[in-house]
């Protein structure tokens, strides 16, 4: 044991253990990234399973159909015709059809103000009190006017309305129904709901003058083509990447393709062969929208309140019609109303493959944790080889086997490396108010002068820094030490709450890791600037955009309405922690470090 202690020691104090964290961040990077590669594999993922016994999903016989489809393409007629109309105008005709049904309405209005431009109209909604219950839980059907793509929703709402007539026929309800149109998928949507939980802004959203109980779930349906569909897409992507209980969207696979043989995609897989490749590309769309944040249709602005909630989308041509999607509606309403106490069995953390196939949080947490850790190696790494002459450890003197050598230290030079970031984790402010105060017309022409300033920041911020301070070989290893550990410290945080958004940020963000100065080499310190310029957060939202063929002025006027209406937080993990660090990687690869004239220690 003492010559093993002894072998410990001497090895802490060789110098060649402090060339091996570039390695060991390397291989944290490849092995999270290979981790999330293999995740699709059968060995890795596993089949879905409802948890919740109490829903018991399709095991009630579903009667929608026979004249309620007559019912439905006179509602259809009257809806269709209102297209044309103004928001009041519709609200009127429905307000009308419903209170016809003997169902309490309620109306509020809203105004939202974002990008210089305004979001306003009004809800109108009703409450079906149920005949077995006391008021205290209620389930939501949705059915927004134009979906998230602006498109009218001609059978959707028509739907909706059927549904309410055909569910004020029974008695079995034990839970409130709420039946929510909205003039749009998003504003509408949020103003509702932050009313209904009174976290609403009285200056911008009215109250709500009817109300029912907790809201247990919620459907919403986006059914805007016109003919017989073959299968039913389910959208389930909340604000900031949240998700509903998987137990619902496995409700609704098990009522849809078990029980009435209809097709369930996700993530826009519009034909998936269960295969390596399509479970791979299903689980990076998915991650893909998590990381983004941004709410995909009605449903994402109830997931930040804990109603679990989705939209189901009807698509291609098939042979299935209207009263089959009603089916499928009535089918999960019956199993939402079986529930005694809110969803809460199953996976809220979940990345979705196929729709029977899922990994949970404890399978895939570790490859966004083993790119984080490759950041807080190299701070603590650096912080180290900040203790020794000119960044270099001392060679031991003599006999290192007969007498451990004393260690050469010297003392590290703090308030300016300290500085230094702090001021450009402050800077990360200005493009986050940027983005967020200038008017839609204005944002493409201010993300590309902030591009252009992105890249000559540094420049200027390195050179000032090398004229006023002459920074040395150990404030520079502190400054990104520093840096890196803050990167780290925010990202292994972020994984737990928006896997995705840590992991694609980490990834993206990985080649700082490796930047250093390069005093004598310019060559080698024009390459890596280049590097970094293609890998910064502007640079790779002007690329996307040219990829996907995305108008980079309404990305970010979406983010922008994120920000101001749903707390989307992904503009500031943006700003405020890849761009500064990003930036302080640039300053460290242009520094010019003299040699310091450090005290021993």
């Amino acid at each position: 044991m003492p010559s093993l202690i002894s072998g410990i020691l001497r090895l802490r104090r060789d110098p060649r253990i402090l060339k091996l964290p570039p390695y060991l961040s390397l291989l944290c990077i490849v092995v999270g990234v290979t981790w999330l590669l293999l995740l699709p594999l059968d060995d890795y993922s596993r089949r879905t399973y409802i948890s919740e016994n109490a829903l018991l999903p399709g095991q009630v016989h579903t009667y929608f159909g026979g004249s309620d489809q007559n019912v439905f393409r006179a509602y259809k007629h009257e809806v269709n015709a209102l297209q044309e109309k103004s928001n009041l105008e519709v609200n009127d005709k429905l307000e009308s059809i419903v209170k016809g049904l003997g169902l309490k309405v309620g109306r509020q209005n809203f105004t939202y103000q974002s990008a210089g431009r305004a979001y306003a109209g009004e809800n109108i909604y009703a409450i079906l009190r149920a005949p077995r219950g006391d008021a205290t839980e209620a389930i939501v059907l949705v059915a927004a006017w134009k979906n998230v793509k602006e498109e009218f929703n001609r059978n959707g709402v028509p739907l909706l309305l059927t549904l309410a007539r055909y569910f004020k026929r029974w008695s079995l309800w034990s839970k409130d129904i709420v039946f929510l149109v909205t003039p749009d998928s998003t504003a509408g949507p949020q103003a509702w709901v932050d009313a209904y939980h009174d976290a609403h802004d009285p200056r911008k959203v009215d109250g709500l003058p009817i109300k029912s109980g907790a809201l247990q779930g919620a459907i919403a349906i986006d059914y805007v083509q016109d003919h017989r569909f073959e299968s039913v897409h389910v959208a389930y992507d909340g604000v900031n990447g949240q998700l509903p209980n998987l137990d619902l969207i496995n409700s609704v696979v098990n009522i849809a393709g078990g029980q009435m043989g209809i097709g369930v995609s996700l993530q826009e897989m519009w034909h998936h062969n269960d295969k390596y490749p399509d479970r791979l590309r299903t689980m990076l769309r998915g991650m893909l929208k998590q990381g983004l944040g941004l709410a995909s249709g009605p449903h994402s602005c109830f997931i930040p309140y804990h109603v679990d909630a989705i939209t189901l989308q009807p698509y291609g041509e098939g042979w299935q019609d209207e009263m089959a999607m009603g089916r499928v509606v009535e089918g999960t309403f019956r199993s939402l109303n079986n529930l005694l106490e809110h969803l809460h069995q199953s996976f809220f953390f979940y990345l979705l493959m196929a729709r029977e196939r899922f990994v949970s949080i404890g399978t895939y947490l570790p490859s966004a944790m083993l790119v984080a850790a490759n950041f807080t190696i190299m701070a603590i790494s650096l912080w180290v080889k900040s203790g020794y002459p000119e960044g270099q450890p001392a060679q031991p003197k003599g006999d290192a086997a007969e007498e451990p050598a004393r260690t050469v230290t010297v003392e590290r030079q703090l308030f300016l490396p300290l500085g230094v970031v702090t001021v450009c984790q402050f800077l990360g402010v200005i493009p986050l108010y940027l983005f967020n105060h200038t008017t839609e017309s204005l944002l493409t022409p201010a993300l590309a002068f902030f591009a252009a300033l992105s890249a000559a920041l540094p420049h200027v911020l390195s050179h000032f820094l090398t004229t006023s301070y002459h920074p040395s070989v150990q404030q520079y290893q502190l400054i990104k030490s520093f840096s890196l550990l803050l990167l780290g410290m925010f990202l292994s945080s972020l994984a737990t709450l928006n896997f995705s958004l840590a992991f694609l940020v980490g990834l993206l963000a990985s080649p700082l890791s490796f930047a250093q100065p390069w005093p004598q080499s310019t060559a080698m310190r024009i390459t890596s600037t280049v590097l970094l310029n293609v890998i910064a957060p502007a640079t790779v939202l002007l690329v996307d955009c040219l990829i996907w063929g995305l108008d980079p002025a309404a990305v970010l006027r979406d983010a922008a309405f994120g920000w101001d209406v749903s707390g989307m937080y992904t503009a500031v993990v943006v700003w405020c922690v890849w761009w500064p660090a990003w930036l302080v990687g640039s300053i460290t690869v242009l520094g010019q470090p003299e040699a310091a004239k450090a005290k021993t220690a």
